[in-house]
């Protein structure tokens, strides 16, 4: 698998925890009779940070790898046309 691959991988896990996050919180209050902001907000506090905080970290290093590999791949083209 190639850097930038990688890089879309982090990224769309990424998005797996952030979503499952939301999921989570719609799924335990599943049983309210009446939502409004106030309640979702409580939900995702119960749910916890722990899905926020490894979903920056995979979109951290998905884009790390994606500039990285950008990086690599200009490198090769500079030096390639220098010859």
């Amino acid at each position: 698998m190639t850097k930038r691959g990688a890089g879309v991988s982090f990224i769309a896990i990424s998005a797996f925890f952030i979503s499952s996050k939301y999921i989570s919180a719609a799924i335990y209050g599943s049983n309210q009779v009446s939502w409004n902001i106030e309640l979702f907000s409580g939900l995702l506090g119960i749910v916890g940070d722990t899905l926020t905080h490894l979903s920056i970290l995979a979109f951290v290093i998905g884009v790390a790898y994606i500039i990285w590999g950008e990086y690599e791949e200009w490198h090769f083209r500079k030096g390639k046309s220098t010859e």
